[in-house]
């Protein structure tokens, strides 16, 4: 048993209940974080599960994880309760949503209902007022800079060890700028920042998807999560479905006032946004294989870079980078991962 495991296993047995519990592992995550299951001996002699965080404070500030779940928690989101926390180890015992990951439970006739519940619970969190204790980061153009740069950095001259000529890099910044324009000029809402598949739990009992790893949320662009939800980068959709589904959140949104677009316009947000979501996406799993020894990210790459052509070849002021995207990237990433899907690959 490691330090924090045991660290974490006293703390937990300090509370009325859980006086002989064991931790398991439940899962980790991109980050530092690990999640283990916990049960409460109850009045009735049964058993109640319950999920504890680990979050390293030297690598993971659990402060904003804390302020967003209890401020969302009393909003009525379905974001795990917080039954005792620690914040300067890096310790919360939390509500137990279950192990069932929408993304699992997602196949062609199940998709619809899965897809209208989470969209339904994006709409309300859209619309939730700023917390008093915690005044959200906005998605500002430093940090969509940040984020664009890590395609370069990680994915194209890290992990695929390409040279980029000036010309090449002129390319790619004036491609950022066009995606960090767009991004700003979107009506600004209260955004999750990761909302996709792995993130959104189907709950016993519950028609209502439960929303998880919502620490990075922000104030930005009304598309950026239903980008994530919709262009997920562990699973890819037909595009007409996806136009249906954007259209169905269009509407939610348009009557819940938080923009007055109409649907091409609305449109075209979405496609700019992906660009820019699966740009930062990719870089990030590059990173994860190099710098964090998680080399299974490096298999959702391809389909992230599919997004980012199919959208760049449907917008005429980005012909250069879906060409050089084609030509030099696209290659590069077959011969060194594997095979970028087409359209002709999507699930009917």
């Amino acid at each position: 048993m490691d330090n924090r495991l045991q660290m974490l296993t006293t703390w937990v047995r300090q509370f009325p209940g859980f006086g002989s519990a064991d931790a398991l592992p439940v899962s980790g995550d991109a980050s530092f974080r690990r999640y283990f299951r916990v049960w409460k001996a109850d009045i009735d002699g049964s058993d109640v599960p319950f999920i504890v965080m680990d979050s390293p404070p030297e690598q993971e500030d659990c402060g904003p994880f804390i302020r967003i779940a209890r401020h969302w928690h009393r909003a009525g989101i379905t974001v795990p309760k917080i039954f005792e926390a620690d914040p300067v180890r890096g310790f919360l015992l939390l509500e137990d949503f279950g192990d069932q990951l929408m993304l699992r439970q997602l196949n062609p006739e199940t998709a619809s209902t899965l897809y209208r519940s989470a969209l339904d619970e994006l709409v309300l969190i859209q619309q939730l007022p700023a917390s008093p204790d915690y005044p959200m980061p906005a998605y500002d153009t430093a940090m969509l800079n940040r984020e664009m740069a890590l395609f370069r950095d990680w994915l194209l001259e890290g992990y695929l060890g390409l040279v980029l000529s000036n010309t090449e890099q002129s390319m790619l910044d004036t491609t950022f700028a066009l995606l960090r324009e767009s991004a700003l000029a979107q009506p600004q809402v209260t955004v999750h920042r990761d909302y996709h598949s792995r993130n959104l739990l189907v709950r016993e009992q519950s028609s209502r998807l439960g929303v998880i790893d919502f620490q990075d949320a922000v104030t930005g662009p009304v598309t950026y999560d239903v980008v994530s939800l919709l262009k997920d980068c562990y699973i890819q959709w037909p595009d007409k479905q996806i136009c249906e589904w954007l259209e169905t959140f269009r509407e939610q949104t348009l009557k819940a006032g938080l923009h007055r677009a109409d649907s091409d316009t609305f449109r075209q947000w979405f496609e700019l946004m992906g660009m820019q979501r699966h740009l930062k996406a990719a870089g990030i799993f590059a990173r994860l294989a190099m710098r964090d020894d998680k080399p299974r990210y490096l298999g959702d790459i391809p389909r992230t870079v599919s997004y980012l052509l199919a959208a760049s070849k449907r917008q005429p002021a980005l012909r250069h980078f879906y060409d050089w995207l084609t030509m030099v990237a696209v290659p590069r990433i077959e011969n060194l991962i594997g095979p970028v899907p087409g359209q002709e690959h999507l699930p009917l």
